[in-house]
């Protein structure tokens, strides 16, 4: 699979893998795929979680094979012919998911992807991050990371971390979070705001976080409102690799440090990261970590 494009400009575009659950058509972004196999039924686990199938052990490492007929409430009658498994890698986690076909790669923007809006995602509790439209087609982009963590709350965001980090002093530096997850902005924040940082701005994706600095920098309030930004990769309109080399090239914006917090940070994503002058890159279950960077990236700051 060619990513070199991707990987090098940081130019808001994805690669989305389209497949099949039941009749219908979901996607999920290439970046966090290993492979795709052929299914096999996996070895049955007592007393799991009724959408986890079993595990799977394709060559030296086990896997956890995620049923996402169940897990989507599709119904439909697995198919050991034809079935398929996508393995995926988030979060550090090698996961399984039982599909039923795997139809093909689409590259597209960031910026065709358009967000559900509360009647979909109420609270928070939708599986669906996106929807994309091809030849009238729509597919729907998939919460990985949510669907796994209603399945193990422990492959979430850490919160223990943050109480393990004790008592803390209040800090009034304005931190700007992209975060495109009602759930996890909301538990970002609240992670944050224990951690003593008290002006926080919040904001669904990449493009809203880059107008709020331009009005800033318009307004000549930037260095006074914002002093470092943390932002997710994956998110609709402009994805957090955009809006790091948006900041960077910009004479006025490239002194703000950002901080990328998403589910996808592996080496090769790291490595982009680092082309395009991220300041640190941290794994979403890390949030303990992201603290830690955040007092040493403001601490800094304070120094000068």
């Amino acid at each position: 699979m060619d990513t070199k494009i991707l990987l090098e400009s940081g130019t808001n575009e994805l690669e989305i893998l389209e497949f099949v659950v039941g009749t219908n058509h979901y996607g999920i972004n290439v970046a966090k795929v290993r492979e795709i196999l052929p299914y096999k039924r996996p070895t049955a686990i007592p007393n799991s979680h009724p959408c986890v199938e079993g595990i799977y052990m394709p060559r030296d490492a086990i896997i956890t094979v995620i049923d996402l007929n169940k897990s989507l409430a599709v119904p439909y009658e697995t198919n050991e012919e034809s079935d398929m498994f996508i393995v995926t890698n988030f979060n550090k986690l090698n996961v399984a998911f039982h599909v039923q076909a795997v139809l093909g790669i689409h590259r597209v923007s960031w910026a065709d992807i358009s967000k559900p809006d509360e009647s979909i995602n109420n609270s928070g509790r939708s599986v669906a991050t996106g929807f994309l439209k091809i030849n009238s087609k729509l597919i729907v982009i998939l919460d990985f990371e949510k669907i796994v963590s209603d399945i193990s709350p422990e492959t979430g965001l850490r919160m223990s971390d943050i109480d393990a980090l004790g008592i803390r002093q209040r800090n009034n530096a304005p931190i700007l979070i992209a975060e495109d997850s009602p759930l996890l902005s909301k538990l970002i924040h609240d992670s944050i705001t224990k951690a003593g940082y008290t002006s926080i701005t919040l904001t669904n994706n990449g493009k809203e976080a880059y107008d709020v600095l331009m009005r800033y920098k318009a307004e000549g309030s930037l260095y006074d409102k914002v002093k470092c930004v943390i932002t997710d990769i994956e998110m609709p309109q402009m994805d957090g690799h955009h809006l790091t080399k948006l900041i960077k090239e910009d004479p006025e914006l490239k002194s703000i440090p950002v901080v990328i917090f998403s589910s996808l940070v592996n080496e090769e994503m790291r490595r982009k990261g680092e082309l395009l002058g991220a300041d640190a890159q941290l794994s979403k279950p890390e949030i303990g970590s992201l603290v830690k960077v955040l007092d040493e990236i403001i601490a800094r700051l304070e120094e000068k």
